[in-house]
Parts: C-alpha cells; sequence; structure tokens
C-alpha cells in the first residue's frame, strides 16, 4: 500500500463507540463497547466511517486490513511538566515523597536549568508524546526568578517549531501569592502577551479568598484562561477546589477554569465531598486527574504500605455532570520517576487504578475529546 495516495481505507478496525459521532448501522460491537468499521481517509482526513461488514469494494482504492486492531484520534494530554521533565539521572527523588520532589526539582532548577537545557528536554518530551500519538500538550512551567524569561522563551519557540505537529499551550505555575506583587502582574501582561494561560497553586489560609480574588481579576482584565493545581494532598481539611469555585461564581468568571488533582476529596466525607462538587459544577470548572503522579506520590510513608491510591473521587465526579479529563502530568522527574509520555499507558493505569471498566462507557473520552471541550 502506498501511504502518500490522497484515498486508501483503514479495513477491520475497532473503535470505541463513545469517540464515534454515529455508529454505522449494523456494525458488529464487543462488550467492551468497540464497534468494528471500515474506515476512508481522503485528502488526509476522515472521508467516511461505514460497518466492516457493510463495506463495499473499494476497487482500485487501496486499503489496509488492521485485522481488529484498535483505532483512536490523536490523545490530548491536559497537564503536563514539560520544563521539569527527564531529569530522573541526574536529580532523582531520594524517598520517593513529594517534599522530596519539590526540594529535589529546586536543586536541579538552579544548579541545571538553563534556556539549552530547558530547550534539549522539553524538545525530547514532545518528541516522545509525538511518537505516542499525542495532537495537543498543555504545559505548567514553574516561575523561577531568572529563569522565566528562559522557560518562556522556550516555550514560544518551541511552539513555533511543532504547530504542524502538536497544538502546545503554556500555563504559569506559582504560588497564587504572587499574583498580589508587582512582579505577578507583570507575568499576567507576559500570559495575555504570548496566548498563555493564568495557573497557580492555591494554599489553604486566613488569606484564601483574598488571593483567589487578585487572581480572577487580572484573569479578566486580560481574558485570560484558569488552571490550578489544587488539593494535591491527602489531607481531608484542604478544600482549595470548593474555594475556586466559590471564586468563579463571585466574579461571575465566563472563560474555561481547569483544577488538577484534587486528590482530598477521596478522603473527605461524603456531604463536603457534595458540597464541593455542588459548587464545581455550578462554577463550570473541569477536572484533570493525574492518575500515575499522584498514584506514586500520595500516602507514601517509609516502611509502610499506601492505604489509598492517591487519585481522585473519578468516578463520582463524572456523575456529578463534571467535565473530568485525564492526563500525564510529569515525567521522569523528581515528581514521577517513570514514563514516556504515552498517554495510553495513562488511560490503562488510570482503568486499572480507578475500575473505569465494567462497563469502559465512555470514559476513552477522558484522553481524547473531553480536553477539547
Amino acid at each position: 500500500m502506498q501511504f502518500n495516495d490522497t484515498t486508501y481505507w483503514l479495513k477491520n478496525v475497532r473503535v470505541p463507540a463513545s469517540l464515534l459521532a454515529e455508529v454505522p448501522e449494523n456494525a458488529e460491537r464487543t462488550w467492551e463497547d468497540l464497534v468494528m468499521v471500515d474506515l476512508e481517509v481522503r485528502d488526509g482526513a476522515i472521508g467516511q466511517i461505514v460497518a466492516s461488514s457493510q463495506n463495499p469494494e473499494t476497487g482500485n482504492v487501496p486499503g489496509l486490513n488492521l485485522r481488529g486492531g484498535q483505532l483512536w484520534p490523536c490523545f490530548v494530554d491536559l497537564h503536563t511538566h514539560l520544563d521539569k521533565g527527564h531529569v530522573w539521572d541526574r536529580s532523582p527523588n531520594p524517598d520517593g515523597s513529594f517534599n522530596g520532589a519539590i526540594e529535589t526539582c529546586d536543586r536541579d532548577a538552579s544548579q541545571y536549568w538553563d534556556a539549552e537545557d530547558i530547550y534539549r528536554r522539553m524538545e525530547f518530551g514532545l518528541k516522545c508524546s509525538y511518537a505516542h500519538g499525542t495532537k495537543a500538550i498543555r504545559t505548567h512551567l514553574d516561575y523561577l526568578g531568572k529563569h522565566l524569561p528562559d522557560s518562556w522563551e522556550v516555550f514560544t519557540t518551541l511552539r513555533e517549531e511543532w504547530q504542524d505537529k502538536i497544538l502546545l499551550q503554556g500555563v504559569s505555575l506559582v504560588l497564587i501569592d504572587r499574583f498580589g506583587t508587582p512582579e505577578g502582574e507583570k507575568l499576567a501582561d507576559r500570559l495575555a502577551e504570548i496566548g498563555g494561560i493564568m495557573g497557580g497553586m492555591p494554599q489553604m489560609n486566613v488569606d484564601l479568598d483574598k488571593q483567589l480574588d487578585r487572581v480572577f481579576s487580572l484573569a479578566m482584565e486580560r481574558r485570560l484562561d484558569l488552571d490550578f493545581h489544587t488539593d494535591e494532598s491527602g489531607n481531608p481539611e484542604a478544600m482549595t477546589v470548593r474555594h475556586v469555585a466559590a471564586a468563579a461564581l463571585r466574579h461571575q468568571f465566563s472563560g474555561k477554569i481547569i483544577c488538577g488533582h484534587c486528590c482530598s476529596l477521596a478522603v473527605q466525607s461524603p456531604e463536603e465531598v457534595k458540597q464541593t462538587l455542588e459548587l464545581v459544577r455550578e462554577a463550570g470548572i473541569a477536572i484533570v486527574s493525574l492518575p500515575t503522579c499522584n498514584l506514586y506520590l500520595q500516602d507514601r510513608q517509609p516502611g509502610r504500605t499506601p492505604r489509598w491510591r492517591g487519585v481522585t473521587l473519578l468516578q463520582e465526579i463524572k456523575a456529578a455532570g463534571i467535565p473530568v479529563a485525564l492526563a500525564s502530568d510529569n515525567c521522569r522527574d523528581p515528581f514521577y520517576g517513570f514514563g514516556d509520555r504515552d498517554m495510553l499507558e495513562v488511560f490503562t493505569m488510570a482503568v486499572r487504578i480507578g475500575h473505569l471498566d465494567m462497563p469502559y462507557g465512555d470514559w476513552p473520552r477522558a484522553v481524547t475529546s473531553t480536553p477539547l471541550t
């Protein structure tokens, strides 16, 4: 088969039914809700999808028989840290803990991070993602004082260089109290200038609502979307996602808001969870879970088997009518010592960790179409 032909068929492929706008009539359907179809590719786009059993002869049009193999759309990786990635060989986490990850990453950044180092590692991460079928990536970029221009300049360079292969978005990563300073306002202006997303880490404190009000005001003035790291711990008192939702409602925020992690929901009472999820749904917030990294870091104590999986309430969030996505987060760095930017691996692990099978339902959308909405 000549793959440079303008029209060809991919025959006898199984596609998750949830990823099809319409399931072809009479298509064979498995108990996992995979549909057997033939797919026509015309000028680089899908021309038509028909049931394999109903497909007419394709004549001289070339075709490839995939013999029941699965075919998915490209992945969307909604939450990554390309600037941190692939430093494990030089800076491993000494004890696998969250605090160990922060301290090790800070040391690595102060010792090694410059424009050349950041570019080399970020580019390698993009190559890994592309090889594994990812088409769009959102990466958080740490605020590290003098390293900020390097990170964002590298990001904008790579965004341009990779624009024909991967759609790349950038998000700031700071403690949100920084936005209450002149330095934080300059960062917000920089994000608006380069088409970035305002992001940060809210922490439970007496000034949290005031800090969030400042973030929302800056974002609204500059028409920026928001992306927060929320409640990445097993502390049941951590409820920053609830405060984010309340702030969004106070400000009648019309932009998009993503909250990542939300681990502490899994150790809170049903009453607290219900109250939080109602606010999150009302505020129009989407949740992104990072199952591999949270499994690695959360509830880690020396000499003790973890008692919980570190992952947020995936099924309950989805049942509450809140969009929920899955993403890769960190890769071969102090926050997660494994991985290869493979979103199929992320999905597979999420299914096992969160029991997202029996039935699989529309969970395949969590790594494909849901992050795009």
